[in-house]
């Protein structure tokens, strides 16, 4: 492919921001200016000395002095690839000194597929950069409403007391898709809900969570934080797992027709520590469902001694929701309107398209890029983070490769298999009856 090839592609994908048209185009011509496009083999010494030849060309052309250049390399890749990548670009794309240059590494995830595999991944990075060098993204981290977590705990007074076992019933993280597999059967047979969904995006939020106030926002601070809680985290037992697989799955023709690899699953973990101790976490993720959407669901306990005999109405709930829609909102009993004393559901709600109208909120991707370039790795995990992460799901993954875990069938477009619900149930999960939440229209 030639430069102008590629810029012809990424022209297509680039949406006009506010501003005269002729301000546009002339924007976008002079960023696509920028982007040059150098093919080599994964492996290949010649790609990675004209790659860095490019590079040094244009280093020169901005006056660049030796040493204070910086390199940005984002691998889009398969994991199998990264240690061969990494080495070539270790020998023959590095900023040749670090006065105030530096040279970094973004990875995407899955980093391996279970515990020894990604220590395996580790350990041969690790022996090409250090850890200040390389950044483990997980997008999940970059959206607004999870990048809100810490502030909502920590800088609220009415919170503080709140959070904790004496408080909070259960805690849900849910991600809901409507749509199957659709393209993409291979390669997400190969990994199933749990790798794909779980084991990163929805444990990462689950950290952000639940873990103890850091002593400060410095990133290792942050990032002890979260190692701590996950390893306060106990042995999945098998009874606290639902697995399931959608009707049609199969179907598609890359994929194995005995495949028992989750498109649904329901797992709760259990936490060993004081502020946690009782509180079921409820993770939950399908595709092929009846509705679209990823948020935060924490159940408040009942209230004792209820003289208004609302319980069967439903609990008090703090919902975030991450997408779309972004939104938090508190669910809580109020009078309904009129002349007779009764009580019904509803909420005080933060919906940010109409709260933040004239706001863009960035993309997660766009926001955790700006952070590799600041340096700034709070966002991103770290090794002993991922090795704990492993550590918690690699028991479960080999007992359902193994075949000792079955996949329940469920229809596409439904709520996923019954047994899911009945297991929130056992868990203590009160689902509310009656009462939807409406997000407010401008």
């Amino acid at each position: 492919m030639s430069d102008d090839a590629l810029r012809e592609r990424i022209r297509g994908y680039l949406t006009p921001n506010k501003g005269t048209s002729s301000e546009q185009s002339e924007t976008l011509s002079k960023f696509l200016q920028l982007i040059k496009y150098v093919s080599g083999s994964y492996d290949g010494e010649e790609g990675f000395r004209l790659l860095d030849k490019e590079i040094s060309e244009h280093e020169l052309a901005k006056n660049s002095q030796p040493g204070t250049s910086r390199r940005l390399f984002y691998l889009a890749l398969p994991p199998s690839v990264y240690p061969s990548v990494c080495k070539m670009i270790r020998n023959y794309c590095m900023n040749q000194s670090d006065l105030s240059g530096w040279t970094r590494i973004v990875v995407e995830k899955p980093f391996g597929k279970d515990l020894s595999s990604a220590e395996e991944l580790s350990s041969q990075l690790g022996e090409l950069f250090n850890e200040e060098q390389l950044y483990r993204i997980d997008h999940y981290l970059g959206k607004e409403l999870v990048q809100n977590l810490l502030v909502l705990r920590f800088a609220n007074r009415f919170f503080l007391p709140l959070w904790n076992r004496d408080n909070i019933d259960n805690i849900q993280v849910v991600f809901r898709e409507d749509f199957g597999t659709e393209g993409r059967g291979g390669y997400f047979d190969e990994y199933g809900i749990i790798r794909d969904i779980i084991q990163n995006h929805l444990l990462q939020v689950l950290c952000l969570v639940a873990m103890e106030k850091p002593v400060s926002l410095k990133p290792e601070h942050i990032r002890d934080e979260k190692v701590k809680f996950l390893q306060s985290v106990l042995p999945i037992a098998l009874e606290d797992v639902v697995l399931g697989q959608y009707e049609g799955y199969r179907d598609d023709p890359t994929v194995p027709d005995d495949s028992n690899t989750p498109t649904f699953a329901t797992v709760i973990l259990r936490i060993h520590n004081e502020r946690w101790e009782g509180v079921p976490f409820i993770l939950k993720a399908g595709k092929a469902l009846n509705s679209r959407k990823a948020e935060i669901r924490v159940q408040f306990k009942d209230v004792p001694g209820d003289i208004y005999r609302c319980k069967k109405q439903g609990r008090n709930e703090f919902v975030i929701r991450l997408q779309p829609s972004e939104a938090m909102y508190m669910k809580l009993t109020v009078k309904k309107p009129g002349l007779e004393m009764s009580t019904i559901q509803s909420e005080l709600d933060l919906s940010y398209r109409q709260r933040y109208q004239d706001v863009t909120i960035p993309e997660a991707y766009e926001r955790l890029i700006l952070d590799t370039i600041r340096g700034d790795q709070q966002h991103f995990v770290r090794r002993d983070e991922l090795k704990a992460a492993w550590e918690i799901f690699t028991p479960l993954l080999h007992k359902i490769d193994a075949g000792e875990l079955k996949s329940i069938p469920y229809k596409p477009g439904s709520r996923g298999p019954a047994e899911a619900d009945e297991l929130l149930a056992k868990a203590g999960y009160v689902q509310t009856h009656g009462y939807v939440w409406i997000p407010p229209s401008l």
